[in-house]
């Protein structure tokens, strides 16, 4: 029986990224009502560290360091061992995401503990949480137990409903002093590459892009459309392999695994490298002026038609929609 869960928190920017508090939830069902503790690392945290309680979160531990202020594999490790030491969890949950991709598997490998990546969703049996997780490029799901020690699982982004929201929630925040020595790595600068305000990894509706943009200056038709939508922009291995848009918008086998609520493919064939990446989307709109593009197999939506036409058409329909509706 699973009874304390610690969550490790996923911040960007200072901010907690929403996978955190899906991680949340997904820790508040496995604890089947004990105690859901989420750690947060950086240099100094300040209000954020509220943020997972009002999401359903009973603690919050603070693990402030100079040499957490950016994601290290070494400087992580380090400190999460000593917390883990400290308060000897069942069960340990993340996000999916770069950061837990890595981390994740050195922490199980440390610990001689059981991982379950890429859990897209969860469900009890006699007391004991069962993974659900995506095999075979997602054409087919598998169920995983861990039988014994602790559990270790990442969970795939805008798979798991967070809580509500509720600032009136309160909860106890607490630090722990850590010792990091011995780095291999260290953070001098982060320089970003411009890909939206949106991570594509969290966003609920995406714009994505193929070879059928025919030059990268096109891709400013998608851009005005996400901008519409409030969307994020992406694009397929074809588009960023072919120099029209950076390889940080990749979505597919081999770049970004996304589950939005709505996903608009524009010009992109649907090559099964593709389609790994984005075929647990909700709802799928595909544009392609060829009908038999394999695309439309896994769409919901299908317009056959140029796209040079149809997006403008649609992102000024869009316009008048959300206009009228006073969004």
């Amino acid at each position: 029986m699973v009874r304390k869960v610690l969550v490790l928190g996923d911040i960007r920017d200072g901010v907690v990224r929403n996978v955190s508090f899906e991680a949340v939830a997904a820790a508040k069902l496995i604890a089947d009502g004990g105690e859901v503790t989420a750690v947060l690392f950086g240099e100094s945290i300040g209000d954020e560290a509220l943020s997972p309680i009002h999401y359903g979160a009973d603690r919050v531990v603070k693990v402030e360091h100079q040499d957490l202020k950016g994601y290290t594999t070494d400087s992580y490790q380090q400190a999460l061992l000593q917390v883990l030491d400290a308060e000897k969890p069942d069960a340990l949950i993340m996000g999916h995401t770069a950061q837990g991709k890595d981390f994740s598997p050195r922490i199980a490998t440390k610990l001689k503990a059981g991982l379950v990546s890429d859990v897209v969703n969860i469900e009890i049996d006699g007391g004991e949480p069962v993974f659900t997780t995506p095999i075979y490029s997602g054409k087919a799901f598998e169920k995983t137990r861990i039988k014994d020690g602790m559990i270790i699982a990442t969970i795939r982004p805008n798979n798991i409903t967070p809580f509500e929201k509720d600032e009136s929630r309160t909860g106890e925040v607490g630090q722990v002093n850590v010792e990091i020595k011995d780095l291999r790595t260290t953070i001098k600068d982060i320089v970003k590459k411009a890909t939206g305000g949106i991570d594509l990894s969290e966003a609920k509706i995406i714009v994505s892009g193929g070879r059928g943009m025919k030059d990268g200056e096109n891709f400013q038709l998608l851009e005005d459309l996400a901008n519409t939508l409030g969307a994020a922009v992406g694009a397929s291995r074809g588009a960023c392999d072919a120099g029209y848009c950076d390889y940080s918008l990749q979505i597919g086998q081999t770049g970004k695994v996304v589950t939005p609520d709505l996903y608009i493919a524009v010009g992109i064939s649907g090559a099964i490298q593709h389609l790994a990446g984005m075929s647990n989307s909700k709802v799928i709109v595909a544009i392609n002026k060829d009908p038999e593009a394999p695309i439309f197999d896994v769409a919901d939506y299908g317009i056959v038609g140029d796209l040079f036409e149809v997006v403008p058409m649609l992102t000024e329909e869009f316009k008048k929609v959300l206009v009228g509706a006073g969004v």
